[in-house]
């Protein structure tokens, strides 16, 4: 069954970032059956469990930041250069950081993380 999407909270969050709309947008056409939860600080991709956050650092650390960040959570650590940052905040989980200056930037290799991301949250209930 695939979560809909709350897209007026998604909107509000994203307002004033093209950049962050677009991103939304393209991570929703790779997994159009993840449950979205908007907060007040991210957009969450869920199944089972959160496995893809949306989130604007300009929000919090002004202009030096980057427009929007793409964490995703793998259940292994990638070391691919493109990470801005690797954190393991628990066991078999490591949280991968993701700046993108552009939508290209969620490319193939960009797909198959988030892919593999969703298939180890489990499937939306």
């Amino acid at each position: 069954m695939a979560a809909t999407a709350p897209t007026a909270g998604v909107e509000a969050f994203l307002e004033g970032s093209g950049l962050g709309l677009a991103v939304y947008r393209r991570v929703r056409e790779i997994l159009p059956d993840a449950e979205v939860r908007v907060t007040k600080s991210q957009i969450a991709f869920r199944g089972r469990r959160g496995f893809a956050w949306l989130w604007r650092p300009r929000m919090y650390i002004g202009a030096r930041g980057a427009e929007i960040v793409l964490a995703i959570a793998l259940p292994r650590e990638d070391r691919s250069p493109r990470w801005k940052e690797v954190v393991h905040p628990s066991p078999g989980t490591w949280l991968h950081h993701l700046e993108l200056a552009k939508v290209d930037a969620v490319d193939p290799e960009v797909e198959a993380w988030l892919r593999e991301a969703a298939a180890a949250a489990g499937p939306w209930a």
